[in-house]
Formats: C-alpha cells, sequence, structure tokens
C-alpha cells in the first residue's frame, strides 16, 4: 500500500491579499486530504506548522515514502506583484517518478482550476523538497496568494483542492478511488482458515496479511466487494462478504 510524506507549507509570514497566509491554507486542505486518504488506503506522516523545509525534507528522508508531497500557493516577483495567475506542480528532472506525479497532479488540477491553460508541470533546479528528498518529491503551487481572484479561489474551494488531489494521487499509484467515509468497525467471518488482506482490491495481487475469523478490523472505504481496511493501523483490501460491519 502506497505511504507519502504529506508537507503543507510552514510559511506564515507569506500573507495572502484577501487575509490570512500560506501556511493557514496549505494546512486546512490538508486537514481536508486526511480523511481522503485514509478511505483509500494511502498511509501518511504529516509536518507539523512549527517545522521548516530542511527539518520536513530532514524527516521524510528517515522514513521509506512512496512520494514527498509538498502544499504551497505562489507569489509573483516584486516587479509583477499581483498580476500573474496559475497553478505550478513542480517536479525534479532527474527522476521520472517525480515529472510523472507532477504531470498527473496538473492534469487533475486543470479539471478545476479556472483558466486551465494557466496549469502546468515543471522541473525546478532551486526547489529542496522537491530535490533533496530520498522519496521523488513534487511541489504544488495552487494558485497566486497576491493575486485576488486566485487567492479568493483556494479559499473558497478548500476541500475541492483536497479531493482532486488525493484523486490524482489515486491514479499516480495505481490503485482505485474511494469515496470519503467514517471509519467503521468490523468482524472477519470465514468458516475456515483466514482472510487475505491485499495490496490491491483483486484476487491477484499481493497478500500482506492473513487474519483469522473473529478478527477485528476498521472499515474505512467501500468498493463494489471489496473494503479498504485498516488493520493495526496498516491498509490494505479485503472481500467485503467475509466482514460483517458491527
Amino acid at each position: 500500500m502506497p505511504s507519502i510524506y504529506l508537507s503543507p507549507s510552514t510559511q506564515e509570514y507569506n500573507p495572502y491579499i484577501c487575509g490570512g497566509n500560506e501556511e493557514m491554507y496549505m494546512n486546512l486542505i490538508a486537514d481536508e486530504m486526511e480523511p481522503w486518504l485514509i478511505s483509500n488506503g494511502i498511509s501518511f506522516t504529516r509536518n507539523t506548522p512549527d517545522m521548516t523545509a530542511a527539518s520536513s525534507i530532514a524527516q521524510s528522508n528517515e522514513g521509506n515514502y512512496d512520494l514527498h508531497l509538498a502544499l504551497h500557493s505562489n507569489a509573483a516577483p516584486p516587479a509583477l506583484a499581483g498580476t500573474l495567475q496559475g497553478s505550478i506542480v513542480f517536479y525534479n528532472p532527474d527522476r521520472s517518478q517525480s515529472k510523472r506525479a507532477a504531470e498527473i497532479l496538473a492534469d487533475y488540477l486543470r479539471q478545476i482550476y479556472p483558466q486551465p491553460d494557466l496549469v502546468s508541470a515543471q522541473p525546478t533546479d532551486y526547489l529542496g523538497e522537491v530535490l533533496k528528498t530520498k522519496a521523488p518529491g513534487i511541489l504544488i503551487e495552487y494558485a497566486f496568494h497576491d493575486n485576488c481572484q486566485d487567492a479568493t479561489w483556494i479559499r473558497n474551494n478548500i476541500p475541492l483542492l483536497a479531493k482532486t488531489t488525493v484523486e490524482a494521487l489515486t491514479e499516480y499509484f495505481g490503485i482505485p478511488f474511494v469515496q470519503a467515509q467514517p471509519p467503521r468497525s468490523a468482524v472477519v467471518q470465514v468458516s475456515s482458515g483466514c482472510l487475505n488482506i491485499r495490496s490491491r482490491p483483486n484476487t491477484k495481487s499481493t497478500i500482506l496479511r492473513c487474519v483469522p475469523n473473529g478478527h477485528r478490523l476498521t472499515v474505512v472505504g467501500t468498493l463494489p466487494d471489496w473494503y479498504v481496511v485498516q488493520d493495526g493501523g496498516q491498509p490494505g483490501y479485503a472481500a467485503s462478504r467475509f466482514i460483517r460491519l458491527i
């Protein structure tokens, strides 16, 4: 099952023209992403507002993540302040996985940003959270916070930005997109043997573990014939006919 390091901006000193700041809004997006990530079986570690880009990179590199995802908003150079718009997803030009993730994210953002032609995936030669992470790194600049239209778009579309970002992640990881739902307690019901918890919702995928009859699970997502489950904090897919919700 995929795992990410989720790194919303810690730059509280970057003000939005419409009020608030970059750290605040990016953490609001990350807050909204969490239930979508859980329901889609994507494990995550998240930085905290008191951290920096450097400490976020260091913490990310201590783990084994499939993607380092930094959430930011942009600002124009002083001479162009307030005049630029658009979404940019930055990637490491030396890592094909980084480029692929950025291009997928950009494709999804084009579906929701008011001016799709202003959305792009671009290489970077200076962003540490893209270039210095052990995991493939990408950094999303959702829009320009010094532009009134862009800043308002972010402020008014936080749930949509969160959902769209997670939907793009599921395409990148090759897993089905699942609607977010509240976790529910469940119990395994098999007449013999044990229930396979798998890496994908099909019987040919890798078996992650096998759990016995009566074992307690948490159902966090629903697909036809399958549940996304959490077992001791570890996500996977299990055939729903062998699980009873309680």
